[in-house]
């Protein structure tokens, strides 16, 4: 049986993981080795994010682990922009910022800690990413009030981008995909790796649809999502914030 909700691991139980796992997140031609897909992943959002937001003067990295996204970000764009970036580890940030530094002429700003609570100001941001992070959210409450944030932190005419692990609302076609997933990992690594991903999914992770999060997208008031790629249960989508919603005061930001 999955490991509910209530067991998972806590924010410092992941933050101890990825304290140790810094170079594994710091090869930009292969991303996340245990994620299908993520070099085309990155570039997808990437692309999509320049497409819909081509004038970008600060982005905030959402659990940018050692700055991947970041730097595909900002070599597309060919142009320095501001760069909040956000993880649980202070060793994963402080590769960030020496890997994006080289990047970009403009600030830099390490923000340690759960984005749902850090000091972060609303309508900053022209784009948002946030690459294997949402997965660790739990209830449906921690969804809705994680997205309704991230929208209000969005300027208007802002997107978000994600690509992350996900599952699937019928449980046989999550069965087919996890069973795809798992002939994945064993082609990589072998069993022994199919076992370690998958434990530490078990106890880390919480994923939800990508259909369920396209919806909660529209219902926190983006006003237009795409899915961008799916394979097996990893995907990359996004949204586009409105030009001309009215925002109310916000806050919890």
């Amino acid at each position: 049986m999955p490991t509910p909700l209530n067991r998972k691991a806590t924010l410092a139980e992941i933050e101890r993981r990825f304290d140790n796992d810094v170079e594994r997140f710091s090869d930009l031609d292969t991303g996340q080795t245990a994620t299908i897909d993520a070099p085309l992943a990155m570039e997808l959002i990437t692309e999509a994010a320049l497409a819909v937001t081509p004038v970008i003067g600060k982005a905030l990295d959402i659990g940018c682990g050692a700055g991947n996204n970041t730097i595909k970000l900002l070599r597309a764009h060919a142009g320095s922009f501001d760069c909040d970036l956000n993880d649980l580890s202070r060793p994963m940030l402080d590769r960030a910022r020496q890997r994006v530094a080289r990047e970009t002429a403009g600030k830099i700003t390490l923000i340690q800690g759960d984005f749902r609570t850090a000091r972060l100001t609303p309508g900053s941001y022209d784009v948002i990413l946030a690459a294997a992070v949402l997965h660790h959210l739990r209830d449906d409450r921690d969804w809705l009030d994680a997205f309704t944030r991230i929208f209000r932190l969005l300027k208007p005419g802002g997107s978000f981008w994600v690509t992350d692990l996900v599952n699937h609302e019928n449980h046989r076609v999550h069965a087919l995909m996890w069973r795809r997933y798992g002939g994945y990992l064993a082609a990589s690594g072998g069993d022994s790796y199919k076992k370690k991903v998958f434990d530490y999914i078990d106890k880390e992770d919480s994923p939800r649809p990508v259909t369920f999060q396209l919806e909660l997208m529209r219902k926190v008031g983006f006003e237009s999502v795409d899915i961008l790629h799916k394979n097996s249960c990893f995907s990359a989508f996004g949204g586009i914030k409105g030009q001309e919603r009215k925002e109310g005061n916000d806050s919890g930001a």
